[in-house]
């Protein structure tokens, strides 16, 4: 009796070890299906992801606020190194604007496609009637390029600010007039830089990233070219809503694109975006 007893356990113990085996092997085929759609050009690339309040004052830049928290959560997840590139503080409360270089494999790849408008519903905060209220920010995700973009850019197309950082951002930025803020006038293209220690630094951090812009935009502009001869049309354009975070009456975050959600607007705002990252990857958008 003993004998069968101990058999039982070891072919329990059997069947267990198999279970987790196979638990394991479908997770790498996942990660592994999941990478083969992280096919384009850039998409191994650092990326550059920009955060922008909409209309609305306070509230908006309270929620800009909210989504810069959430992707530096997404980015600890991921293992990813975030650098502030330009932390600009909102006059009461949240930001009016961040810029983040973000270190690692396959980051653009995994964050392009949260690019557009994001909309939150919720109770304000900020108001004595404890009112419901919308907010919108948008989000900006270009890649890094590592090779030598060949954009020629005329230095009487450029605008070049000088300023003193407004804030830092958590990360240590300094407060010294070394911040550059360069326009490009044809493109109305601005970027900002005041993550590094001496205004030539910032100079030369702003000019990569204006390249980048413009190279992106060409790229960007050859394509819709394309498809209008193919009489392609764009399903989603720049500045759409994609995705609606609802806080009251009720809790939900659901992805315009994919129709994909989930009601655990907590988590979501922890950081947790993998739901809605590889819906979108799938889809192929």
């Amino acid at each position: 009796m003993n004998l069968e007893m101990i058999d039982l356990v070891d072919k329990e113990e059997e069947i267990q070890e198999i279970e987790n085996s196979s638990s394991l092997i479908k997770e790498k085929i996942d990660q592994l299906s999941l990478l083969l759609l992280l096919n384009g050009p850039y998409d191994k690339n650092n990326c550059i992801l920009e955060i922008h309040p909409g209309a609305g004052g306070t509230e908006s830049c309270d929620w800009a606020n909210m989504l810069y928290r959430m992707y530096l959560r997404y980015c600890e997840k991921k293992n990813y190194k975030v650098v502030v590139l330009d932390y600009q503080e909102g006059e009461e409360a949240g930001i009016k604007s961040v810029s983040l270089l973000i270190k690692g494999e396959y980051a653009y790849g995994y964050l392009k496609n949260e690019k557009g408008v994001h909309r939150l519903v919720r109770l304000s905060p900020f108001d004595a009637n404890n009112r419901r209220h919308t907010s919108f920010a948008s989000i900006e995700v270009t890649p890094e390029i590592n090779q030598e973009i060949s954009i020629d850019i005329d230095e009487k197309d450029l605008k070049i600010d000088v300023y003193r950082s407004s804030g830092n951002g958590g990360q240590g930025v300094n407060t010294t007039d070394s911040a550059v803020r360069i326009t490009h006038l044809p493109t109305k293209t601005v970027v900002t830089c005041q993550n590094e220690r001496s205004q030539i630094q910032n100079k030369e951090q702003a000019l990569k990233v204006l390249k980048n812009k413009l190279y992106l935009r060409k790229l960007e502009e050859q394509e819709q070219e394309l498809n209008k001869i193919k009489g392609v049309q764009n399903s989603i354009e720049f500045g759409s809503q994609i995705r609606s975070y609802v806080l009251h009456p009720y809790s939900m975050v659901k992805d315009h694109r994919t129709n994909v959600e989930t009601s655990n607007s907590t988590k979501v705002l922890d950081g947790d975006l993998d739901l809605f990252i590889e819906s979108n990857l799938k889809k192929g958008l």
